[in-house]
């Protein structure tokens, strides 16, 4: 950390080679990249990404040599007031979203229909719901997502409108709309279409300006790898966070 903050690239670089690692943190949260000099950043970063592009071929191959994972659609999820899980104990998604849903709600309802793919712990729908569009269509994959929903009386409201199934076996079902949001969950880029759009929440290693930046570049040079360009949209955070 000393020699990236000093900008003693050479110094920097020799302590890399020599298996230094690139994301140690100190006491006080920061990395070697977070202190680094404009004469020692590209170096940290060009590492950092070159470090995680083996290991994720790496864990790539030991993937494909073991099981398949369980589909998510296929897995049971549990509820609690805090969280949907996976069977693998992964968050779907957890209560502290709330602010943030809002905040897509908020930027999605200006009126007419709103259309939101993934129901999820009904978080952005509740929001939308304040918003009182003329049709708000909702679009579950799980099937027991989809019968909470129905349990928790979302098929009885009379702007609803709730279409089960994977979003792209029902696009027929769909229409135009004002509003459109958009998220899923165990779906990848690697399974999108030629020509395809894929947006997704990017909480990359959000606690580390540093480490956010590296995966940022790695997301943008795996789906540049595919084919695809990139576009991260900036949000203001005070725009999603509670006082």
């Amino acid at each position: 950390m000393h020699a990236a903050e000093g900008g003693h690239a050479a110094v920097a670089r020799l302590l890399l080679d020599c298996g230094a690692p690139w994301n140690v943190l100190s006491p006080s949260g920061l990395s070697a990249g977070d202190l680094a000099s404009d004469d020692t950043y590209d170096l940290l970063l060009d590492h950092a990404l070159r470090s995680e592009l083996i290991l994720g071929t790496v864990a790539r191959r030991q993937n494909s040599d073991g099981p398949p994972a369980e589909n998510y659609l296929e897995s049971r999820v549990s509820f609690s007031e805090e969280r949907v899980m996976d069977a693998e104990s992964k968050a779907v998604m957890m209560a502290w979203e709330r602010p943030l849903m809002e905040a897509h709600a908020r930027a999605v309802c200006q009126g007419g229909k709103v259309l939101n793919i993934g129901f999820g712990m009904d978080l952005v729908d509740e929001a939308i719901q304040r918003y009182e569009p003329e049709e708000h269509t909702i679009v579950e994959a799980h099937p027991e997502v989809y019968a909470r929903m129905l349990k928790l009386g979302w098929g009885e409201k009379k702007n609803v409108r709730i279409v089960f199934g994977r979003w792209q076996d029902v696009m027929p079902q769909l229409e135009s709309y004002d509003g459109i949001f958009f998220d899923t969950y165990g779906e990848y880029y690697e399974d999108m279409r030629p020509g395809g759009i894929y947006s997704y929440f990017n909480g990359l290693c959000g606690d580390n300006a540093f480490f956010h930046v590296v995966y940022c570049q790695l997301v943008a040079m795996e789906l540049a790898n595919l084919g695809y360009s990139t576009q991260f949209i900036p949000l203001p955070v005070k725009d999603c966070v509670t006082e």
